[in-house]
């Protein structure tokens, strides 16, 4: 599957049951009126905006031919497509909407198609612009209905699922580039998404949703419409990507089935069978094929760092992928030629996107991080720990320590508790993060347990009942870290977005006492409310990741972990945001938690944008509200912000 494409629309599986109707909100105050910020001489002071106006690609592909490169990047203020020749030079402003989620090229000269939603609420269109910007048309319109693409074909169509049928189960249909027509080829329930198509075949990957961190594989005819099942394991295992061979007579991918760690298998079409290629205690990703099958490419996920790894497959020969840049890896093989993008982000290189001759060994810098004033060898590089929590198992983590603490003391500790539940913290480029690195904040960026990217078992050890001891694992890093010497524990906050909002709304009820502050984003605050709305598409994963909430027993604890049930705890005083259009967590689990918690007398200040969705995108919008989280947080901290 593309990744560029995927995801808005896989992420959206999250709460896909129909339109949310935000009902209005009665505070003004609450909602945000962002307004021009004042920014600071270049080099003259620690100003947030700055790290925010930091730019490199977030998502990119390369053209058929491997000359051009296409690029999202909001350095316009929103993300919007770009183009660039892959030797670098100046970039071209493709598209100018709003919403822009992703773009990738379409096979041949047929220009670039990519996807915009409205306002946050990931409901995308889908269109065809020419390479020159010139011209457009929209292959898909906008609707109530959640779209994943999937794959084009060697004949002018496209594959992709959407939940038009019923607004909740995705169904898979097959598109026609060149007139929009489209046609429904299997009805599915839950959440089937069509991952890669078979070269000059009819046969398509499709992947099922089961658990947060598993799918079962099919494989569906698209002319006949059969689908067959490849595996369906007792355990639930990831089969990511599907990189067909040019003949069509199999594919690789990356799946810990039966084993621990996702590795690179091969599935033969002929004998049905799946054989592991390589095995290491590493997560594999990434797994991609050149157009004509000469090169196979992946990578490896090691403490969070990726390594690339570039195979010619004929005689195994590994090639030198060390001039890359440390950091994160996604790839992209252009279609017609020998050509490999890699975008890296790190601390250091935040999006920049390289692309890699592999006949030639010529390697090129398509787009370059721009660091808006700042020096990029300023930017932290963290440290991967690990920790023994109190039952014994041992926790992970990423510690970013400042260059410099005000007066020598022991810095103030900012607790960072990523979504998911099932992603990982990885050393990407964070301006909020190397912004408080900047004041002389720590940051310590957990991987509590049911993290991927350390085994299947490590992620799963937070399912149903056992997810109260993820909880501990947030007091256990603190106190990790105030044993260690390495920070003023007295001068701890929280913060995280989606699941981490959770998270850090759950952390300051059961632990009053330990933390100055916390900062939720779009944060579930009763989990009862959370899992019966959901659709079915994740219920089909709520039911391994959760539990069945029709359960009274399941019902009455998830009731017990619920924030909004201890609100009355809590006394740590709280900064909330959250988008009216949020699609996956609806705003009203915020608007709910917000008003228990003032009940109690506690401070909490929120941030209700009325044009974002689970995400802020527009840049006077997180300018405005990463400008009032430093104010308050460096206020709980007892610190003064630097005037611009």
């Amino acid at each position: 599957m593309n990744k560029i494409l995927a995801l808005a629309g896989a992420a959206a599986l999250a709460w896909s049951g129909g339109a949310w109707a935000a009902p209005a909100w009665p505070i003004e105050a609450d909602i945000p009126k962002p307004k021009a910020e004042a920014l600071g001489l270049a080099g003259a002071s620690v100003d947030i905006t700055r790290y925010l106006m930091v730019r490199g690609a977030q998502s990119f592909d390369l053209s058929p031919d491997g000359k051009r490169v296409v690029y999202l990047s909001s350095v316009t203020g929103e993300p919007q497509a770009w183009t660039v020749p892959a030797e670098g030079g100046w970039p071209t402003q493709l598209t100018f909407g709003a919403g822009i989620d992703g773009a990738r090229w379409a096979p041949g000269d047929g220009g670039v198609l990519y996807v915009a939603d409205t306002a946050g609420d990931e409901r995308v269109g889908t269109y065809l612009i020419r390479a020159d910007g010139t011209r457009e048309r929209v292959l898909l319109p906008k609707a109530d209905a959640f779209r994943v693409f999937g794959d084009y074909s060697g004949d002018g169509r496209f594959v992709y699922a959407s939940t038009e049928r019923n607004g909740r189960d995705f169904d898979i249909y097959v598109g026609d580039l060149a007139t929009g027509a489209t046609k429904r080829v299997f009805e599915g329930s839950f959440g089937f998404l069509p991952i890669a198509w078979q070269p000059g075949g009819s046969k398509v990957v499709v992947g099922e949703r089961r658990g947060e961190d598993g799918a079962d594989l099919h494989l569906l005819d698209v002319d006949t419409g059969k689908m067959e099942v490849l595996f369906k394991p007792k355990v639930p295992s990831a089969f990511d990507g599907a990189a067909w061979l040019p003949d069509g007579s199999g594919f690789y991918l990356a799946s810990n089935l039966d084993r621990e760690f996702r590795n690179l298998a091969f599935y033969d079409l002929k004998t049905r069978k799946l054989n592991f290629l390589v095995t290491e205690d590493h997560d594999v990703s990434e797994v991609t094929i050149s157009g004509d099958g000469r090169f196979l490419a992946w990578v490896a996920n090691v403490d969070g760092y990726s390594r690339l790894e570039v195979m010619e497959r004929a005689t195994g020969r590994k090639l030198d992928a060390s001039r890359l840049p440390r950091g994160i890896y996604s790839l992209a093989f252009a279609h017609d030629a020998p050509v490999l993008g890699v975008r890296v982000n790190g601390a250091q290189a935040a999006g920049d996107v390289h692309v890699w001759n592999l006949d030639t060994n010529a390697l090129t810098q398509a787009v370059k991080t721009s660091w808006a004033g700042l020096d990029p060898a300023g930017m932290v590089v963290p440290q991967a720990r690990s920790f023994k929590a109190r039952d014994g198992l041992t926790i992970h983590g990423l510690l970013y320590m400042p260059k410099t603490a005000p007066g020598g003391a022991k810095p103030p500790l900012l607790l960072q508790v990523h979504g998911g539940p099932t992603a990982q913290a990885r050393p990407g480029y964070s301006a909020a993060i190397q912004y408080f690195l900047a004041r002389g904040i720590a940051v310590f960026d957990l991987n509590f347990r049911g993290s991927t990217g350390f085994g299947k078992t490590y992620a799963t050890l937070n399912d149903r009942r056992l997810r109260p001891n993820e909880l501990f694992d947030t007091a256990d890093a603190v106190a990790y870290l105030r044993k260690e010497g390495l920070v003023d524990p007295d001068r701890a906050a929280i913060m995280g977005g989606s699941y981490g909002g959770y998270l850090t709304n759950a952390a300051v009820g059961a632990f009053p006492d330990l933390f100055k502050a916390g900062i939720s984003f779009v944060g579930v605050s009763d989990w009862v409310k959370a899992l019966e709305g959901a659709s079915p598409a994740l219920k089909a994963s709520d039911r391994v990741e959760y539990g069945d909430i029709n359960d009274p027993k399941e019902r009455a604890f998830f009731a017990s972990i619920s924030p909004i049930n201890n609100a009355a705890k809590i006394k740590t005083p709280l900064l909330v945001e959250h988008g009216a259009n949020d699609p996956r967590d609806p705003v009203t689990e915020s608007d709910h938690f917000v008003e228990a918690v003032r009940k109690t007398g506690t401070e909490v200040v929120y941030l209700r944008f009325a044009d974002e969705g689970h995400g802020v995108v527009r840049m006077a919008n997180r300018v405005h509200m990463w400008t009032r989280i430093a104010d308050f947080l460096e206020a709980k901290f007892g610190m003064t912000r630097p005037a611009p």
